[in-house]
């Protein structure tokens, strides 16, 4: 893997993580990332909506789920960088927050203190959330099972 792979396969887990994150966490952490660089926002935080597409059984024949509203803002850093951001939902805060740490994270002196302070938490705290919710799904399973008869005995 290229430099340049490892380093679009990073920004896309980025994203992912920062987009999902709770919206007043996000914003905690951000405020714990202290003085940030000064950036222009190019495309304010705006609400809009995206037709969602899904599969039958996960990969069968796509179909229109219905629509969702996302927020998507993005941001140019006075050095250059180009930031994106989308979330889901109406958080017009967390997009730009978003856009500004993708901007950011296209400097080598900020990916570490990126990673180590917002994006493992967030990325840490969302596994804790899905494992939650398997334990509570996985309580709740019932095992069917049938019992044959024989007629006639």
């Amino acid at each position: 893997m290229t430099s340049f792979d490892a380093a679009q396969v990073r920004r896309q887990r980025w994203l992912s993580v920062l987009s999902k994150a709770p919206a007043d966490r996000l914003e905690e952490l951000w405020h714990g990332l202290g003085p940030a660089p000064s950036y222009s926002v190019l495309r304010q935080p705006e609400i809009g909506l995206v037709m969602v597409q899904g599969r039958i059984s996960g990969s069968g024949s796509p179909f229109a789920a219905g629509e969702m509203t996302v927020t998507r803002a993005a941001v140019r850093l006075q050095t250059g960088q180009l930031g994106i951001g989308y979330v889901g939902g109406r958080h017009l805060r967390q997009a730009e927050i978003v856009a500004a740490l993708d901007a950011m994270g296209q400097m080598p002196e900020w990916q570490d203190r990126i990673e180590d302070r917002v994006v493992a938490p967030l990325a840490a705290e969302a596994d804790a959330r899905r494992r939650l919710r398997a334990s509570k799904a996985a309580a709740t399973k019932v095992d069917f099972f049938t019992v044959a008869r024989e007629a006639g005995t």
